[in-house]
């Protein structure tokens, strides 16, 4: 079993392309690999360069791989089908130029359920209709990332989107074929959500391709849950902190793994507000550091 560790763009506050607050991405390539890691996600399509040559650069630069990339929109919007289908092929074209294996889709966060992060009880819910719709957008992205440009594909549960508790992401599992829809997990959204992470690797290693390593510090969390607020507010509270610091058992994390014979990678996503007085690269390492004292190479 061979486990290898990866980070985002997202550790050093990049969440959209075109932010004027973002590091440029020779500075996060640069960062990343000096903090001990030796593979990196693409993040959001236009961040990094889209020409196949210039990112190949930047990458054997730093003895950096491709692990993957994430198509962060609106599948919840049907009126937003031209912008989610621009981001999953232009992500997926990235992805097969250099080799990289996972196409992760996100459901971006939504007005209808941003106050109700961590709050299932109180989350409104997509009627029938609306529902089979919004299934089959992210099926026929999973579809496009699989057969037309044979990559992984993983549902990642998110904070706010309508693809963010556990029942409504084992639902859409059920409805859509595993051999092309499997599962990015991600530990801290589904802590976040108010779910254990651990019990649902248990029950679905089987079917999680990937992983984003995320841990929730549990005072933020209750704050911010309580008080309704923003995401990328709580990112700027400080939710998302370093791993081992946090709500999620990682050690069990590892264990689960190891058990099932994981291999692959796992990929590091301490999201952090891009404005506030921080060291990314510090964090970086020492999320690195950690992952290593646990057992992780």
């Amino acid at each position: 079993m061979t486990i290898r560790i990866g980070n985002a763009p997202c550790s050093w506050g990049v969440e959209f392309a075109d932010d004027p607050r973002n590091p440029t991405w020779q500075t996060v390539l640069k960062e990343c690999a000096e903090a001990g890691y030796t593979g990196i996600e693409l993040g959001p399509v236009g961040f990094m360069p889209e020409d196949p040559a210039v990112l190949a650069d930047g990458l054997a630069e730093h003895d950096l791989e491709l692990i993957g990339g994430v198509v962060f929109r609106p599948f919840h919007d049907p009126d937003q089908w031209d912008d989610v289908l621009d981001g999953t092929v232009r992500t997926c074209k990235a992805l097969a130029a250099h080799g990289a294996q996972h196409l992760v889709l996100i459901d971006s966060i939504s007005p209808r359920r941003a106050a109700t992060a961590g709050r299932a009880s109180e989350a409104k819910q997509m009627d029938k209709a609306e529902w089979t719709a919004y299934r089959d957008r992210i099926a026929e992205s999973a579809r496009i990332g699989a057969e037309e440009y044979g990559l992984t594909v993983g549902i990642h549960a998110h904070a706010a989107g309508f693809m963010d508790f556990e029942p409504e992401l084992e639902r859409l599992l059920d409805e859509v074929d595993k051999k092309i829809l499997k599962i990015c997990f991600d530990t801290g959204h589904h802590s976040y959500a108010g779910f254990d992470p651990v019990a649902f690797m248990k029950r679905h290693i089987d079917r999680i391709s990937y992983m984003h390593f995320k841990d929730i510090n549990p005072k933020v969390k209750v704050n911010v849950v309580a008080n309704r607020t923003d995401f990328y507010e709580a990112c700027g509270q400080g939710i998302f902190c370093n791993l081992g610091d946090g709500d999620v058992d990682f050690p069990a994390v590892h264990q689960v793994l190891t058990e099932a014979g994981f291999s692959g990678w796992c990929t590091v996503e301490q999201d952090c507000d891009p404005t506030l007085d921080v060291r990314p690269m510090d964090d970086a390492r020492a999320n690195r550091e950690y992952l290593e004292s646990i057992g992780f190479a």
